[in-house]
């Protein structure tokens, strides 16, 4: 039997459990890869919880570096980007233990690198003669700190923006020297190639979910008393904490006027202060982390996704919808899901229509499982993995050929 190729797939978090956003991405994206090549992973991991899993990544890989990342000393060795001129980002996940380990790897005879995010190509930045470079971007993330500096004030937003702009030049060099490189949807692909300064295309792949896994009619035993509504993601997470905080503050207690008995719960690992505060207050409970959302997401009559800041496509609303679940969301939060706006979704654009939709859900069961149904059937047509996995395959073969 011939023996397969060998790459280099370089991560920022280590890409097992699949339990957040970026994660799910990178896990099936690894898993795919090692399905056809044999993987040399490097990856950082910043929860220790999460070491437990390294050998069953190991068992997959023909090689693997785990790096301990501590997050508090990983944000004070990143303002050295502030006399370098670089983003911040960079230096956050530059260590010499990762470089030495992928400087030995790159000397092999490998087919192929492949970055996931921007600050993991900073490895591969120096060509290997005959060795192409595949960047997956996921979002554009300099995006990502421009909004969040539209949204403070103070030093923090001059931070974030200068990390925005920084991050926006660092991100059209990689893409410009990329040999491929890709992004979550097609929106977030054109937000790079409509730069004045990139020289080469951005492809895209999309997320899927699985449907086997998510599926409303498996039996799902648990104790879990559940939540009429329910939002599901990391609470550590800025953009998930701005989300809740701001639906408790000004849609939740327009629903508990109306609906006294509703209840809602914030189901994700590491709530951060303001989040574990919630629990307990006016129907609102604060789980941590939890071994399955499953059982959360079956027995909510609804789930909600109010984001103010996301980029590209969000987990938590394709995995409500696949599990047969009405999902009233913000504009932001449906940006690359292609569903129609009260067929498989509900979209509201302002506090008073997330409030009305709510409302009406609630008391309508019928209108509940239609829109439930809908949003199914939308996931099984459009979010298989194997298919987005396969645009990914075709252009990165594509560049292998060239």
């Amino acid at each position: 039997m011939k023996e397969k190729p060998e790459i280099l797939f370089l991560c920022h978090r280590i890409p097992y459990p699949p339990n957040k956003g970026d994660k799910i991405r990178s896990w099936r994206l690894f898993r795919h890869l090692t399905r056809r090549y044999k993987v040399h992973l490097a990856c950082f991991v910043d929860d220790k919880s999460d070491l437990i899993h390294t050998k069953k990544l190991r068992e997959m890989c023909a090689s693997a570096i785990f790096v301990s990342l501590n997050p508090s000393l990983a944000r004070l060795k990143s303002t050295i980007g502030i006399i370098t001129g670089e983003a911040l980002s960079f230096p956050y996940y530059r260590y010499g233990e990762m470089k030495r380990w992928v400087n030995n790897t790159r000397a092999r005879n490998l087919v192929a690198e492949i970055a996931f995010s921007s600050t993991m190509a900073q490895y591969v930045a120096e060509p290997v003669p005959g060795c192409p470079r595949i960047v997956d971007f996921c979002d554009a993330d300099s995006e990502k700190w421009r909004h969040y500096a539209a949204q403070i004030s103070g030093p923090m937003s001059w931070i974030y923006a200068r990390e925005g702009s920084a991050l926006s030049v660092a991100e059209t060099m990689i893409a410009n020297w990329a040999d491929a490189s890709f992004a979550i949807t097609p929106d977030e692909a054109a937000i790079f190639n409509t730069r004045k300064d990139i020289t080469r295309h951005v492809h895209w792949w999309s997320n899927g979910v699985d449907t086997d896994y998510f599926d409303p009619t498996l039996n799902l035993e648990t104790e879990v008393k559940g939540a009429d509504i329910v939002f599901t993601g990391a609470m550590d997470y800025r953009a998930n904490i701005d989300a809740v905080l701001n639906f408790v503050c000004d849609v939740w207690p327009q629903i508990r006027e109306a609906i006294p008995h509703a209840t809602f719960a914030v189901v994700g690992a590491r709530p951060a202060k303001p989040i574990q505060a919630l629990d307990k207050n006016a129907g609102i409970t604060v789980t941590g982390r939890v071994d399955d959302v499953r059982p959360w997401l079956k027995q909510a009559q609804l789930v909600v996704a109010p984001m103010r800041v996301a980029r590209g496509i969000q987990n938590k609303v394709l995995e409500g919808m696949a599990m047969a679940r009405p999902v009233v969301a913000s504009p932001e939060a449906v940006i690359g899901i292609t569903v129609r706006n009260g067929e498989a979704i509900c979209i509201g654009d302002s506090a008073p229509e997330t409030v009305e939709l709510i409302i009406r859900l609630m008391n309508d069961p019928a209108e509940r499982r239609r829109i439930g149904d809908n949003a199914r059937a939308a996931v099984l047509a459009h979010y298989n993995w194997e298919e987005q996995l396969d645009r990914f395959s075709q252009a990165f073969e594509a560049t292998l050929s060239d």
